[in-house]
């Protein structure tokens, strides 16, 4: 069984994500932030693959991917990384990243070497769902590896079934409209549309994404959704710290018990 598909088998509330970028914020940092992470509790890390032009994220992820390309980091590095960290993994790992460079490497090389590495699914936001029905979905089924799709407060109700129906693992819902880092309050508009998508997502899992920064917006979010994917705070953290490992557990502890929002990291 895909390890995607074991965590929501054990665990249905308050799944928290992590989003890091391969190669931030040194070469050499992602083997030690992984295992960070899932020490301090993270139940699922997203793996950013660095790329020059990362038209779904914010100022916070397009700095620290290109301060990644800086550093060096590629995609066979990052495989290689991920190889090396295998066998002391216990948390699952997608890859999130954009179709040109995987392309430019080769969608079958990509895959294998993924499956390979431990990782267990794909978010490619540029990737059209016709297209991966069409041509790549044998490829991800051979390999093991789901394909996850992002739906948009804009998505209408045919399309979110739609998505639902080609995603495994769970289904990513963008929380807010635009690009990752925003950093709005929760509404009753965005409890309604997350609610819709849970409910037309049937029996998949749905996660929210995208101006999840502080323990209000990871609890508001976990009441309507099975959990939460958070970016662009924890980059910050990463980027004005200087203790990784005390860092990152002060971020996550804050962000799932904290309810005091000035001592959370912005």
């Amino acid at each position: 069984m895909n390890t995607i598909d074991k965590l929501f088998t054990k665990k249905s509330q308050q799944v928290l994500a992590v989003y890091i970028t391969a190669g931030y914020p040194a070469l050499h940092s992602l083997p030690d932030v992984i295992d960070a992470l899932q020490d301090a509790g993270v139940d699922l890390i997203e793996v950013g693959m660095p790329f020059s032009d990362p038209m779904a994220d914010g100022e916070v992820i397009q700095q620290s991917s290109g301060v990644a390309l800086k550093n060096g980091m590629n995609m066979r590095l990052m495989f290689e990384q991920l190889q090396e960290i295998k066998s002391s993994v216990r948390v699952p790992l997608v890859l999130m990243g954009y179709l040109n460079p995987v392309l430019s490497f080769g969608m079958e090389n990509f895959l294998r070497s993924a499956a390979s590495a431990g990782v267990s699914g794909i978010i490619l936001p540029d990737l059209p769902p016709e297209v991966y029905e069409a041509e790549y979905r044998p490829f991800f089924e051979q390999y093991g590896l789901h394909k996850i799709f992002l739906v948009t407060p804009s998505t209408s109700d045919e399309r979110i079934v739609y998505l639902a129906s080609l995603s495994g693992g769970f289904l990513y819902a963008v929380a807010e409209a635009g690009v990752t880092g925003a950093q709005t309050a929760h509404s009753e508009k965005r409890t309604a549309y997350l609610k819709r998508v849970r409910k037309l997502a049937g029996n998949l899992p749905v996660l929210a994404g995208f101006g999840i920064h502080n323990y209000h917006t990871f609890s508001a979010v976990c009441e309507v959704t099975h959990g939460a994917i958070t970016g662009s705070a924890f980059i910050r953290a990463l980027a004005h710290e200087s203790e990784l490992r005390g860092s990152v557990n002060d971020f996550i502890q804050r962000l799932k018990y904290q309810t005091d929002d000035s001592t959370v990291a912005k």
